[in-house]
């Protein structure tokens, strides 16, 4: 009666990696109790999310080819794309997120398209990260992005969420989708996304660690939450319709920061981190998991995250139900 801050699962988004072929179910390793799923494994897998009270799902793709202008992301029958038509075929009642950004289908790793200097590209990808010298291009990515999420909503999908932390994203994003007529489909920005060693575990499952280098020249200082308020509003500017913090439980006074400022619906997302070290902890015996798990939702929630994208969405569910 008296709890001032409630957990729900309707306020879940269950991420879920998406791979080539039929009947796959392969544990990540670093993810204990997550999978890349073949289509027909994602189909029972949002099925089920859904029916435990989960609004949403986010698809994350694995193609079974790598480019250096990520062909796999934007292509028409792209993993993404073809996983979308057959949930929201199947699970019609399912409202499916699609990630925009292009590490997973770049054969480097990286965010964006990619200009090696001095040397060329191939020889930048086997030299020691060391001696990498190399510029992402932030407005030729933008292009790709923008057709990306194109393709994205003619496949079917609910909203589009990119990732990716280029400058102007949004807007590119938000010009390419109205020209293509999908004027009603709305943007959840990783507004404020963090360069965090948070993401490792992620990087396996997505198989999208960058080759050389690092993401510190287009995701956000740690230290900064300022500078996070700025690009938050830059991005509402732009025509985001929905934001995001990611990580979340490192950074819950971004997300309390943002929510007494925007008032748009805010997202925080629970990253493969923050799981995998819940998890390892468990394992070993020295924290309770179901207390801790519950624990660090309600944190995410209480500092005004109204959705959370967690890979315990269906777990929780379950508890809450």
């Amino acid at each position: 009666m008296v709890a001032e801050t409630r957990l729900t699962p309707d306020g879940f988004v269950y991420p879920m990696f998406v791979c080539p072929g039929e009947g796959i179910r392969k544990e990540v390793r670093s993810m204990p109790g997550v999978y890349n799923l073949s289509i027909d494994q994602a189909v029972k897998e949002a099925r089920e999310a859904h029916g435990l009270g989960v609004p949403s799902i986010i698809l994350f793709g694995l193609p079974d080819k790598k480019d250096e202008v990520a062909t796999g992301a934007w292509a028409e029958n792209g993993i993404v794309q073809q996983a979308t038509r057959a949930i929201k075929r199947e699970v019609p009642g399912v409202v499916v997120m699609g990630d925009v950004c292009l590490c997973e289908y770049m054969s480097h790793g990286h965010c964006g398209i990619v200009k090696a200097a001095p040397q060329s590209l191939g020889a930048a990808v086997a030299a020691p990260p060391k001696t990498m010298e190399y510029e992402i291009v932030n407005d030729a990515s933008l292009e790709l992005l923008a057709k990306t999420s194109v393709s994205l909503a003619k496949a079917g999908i609910d909203i589009i969420a990119p990732s990716d932390m280029m400058d102007g994203r949004v807007g590119a994003i938000r010009r390419g989708l109205d020209d293509a007529g999908f004027i009603h489909t709305p943007i959840l920005s990783y507004a404020a996304k963090f360069a965090s060693g948070f993401y490792g575990p992620f990087r396996e499952a997505a198989d999208s660690a960058p080759q050389f280098g690092d993401r510190r020249s287009y995701q956000m200082d740690g230290a900064n939450v300022r500078e996070a308020m700025r690009e938050i509003e830059a991005d509402v500017e732009e025509g985001a319709d929905m934001i995001m913090v990611k990580p979340a439980m490192p950074y819950l006074d971004v997300i309390a920061a943002a929510r007494e400022r925007f008032d748009l619906p805010l997202a925080a997302y629970q990253v493969s981190g923050e799981y995998a070290m819940i998890e390892a902890a468990a394992r070993n015996g020295w924290i309770e998991r179901e207390r801790v798990m519950m624990e660090s939702l309600i944190s995410i929630r209480r500092a005004g995250a109204s959705m959370i994208l967690t890979y315990y969405a269906k777990e929780a569910a379950r508890l809450l139900g």
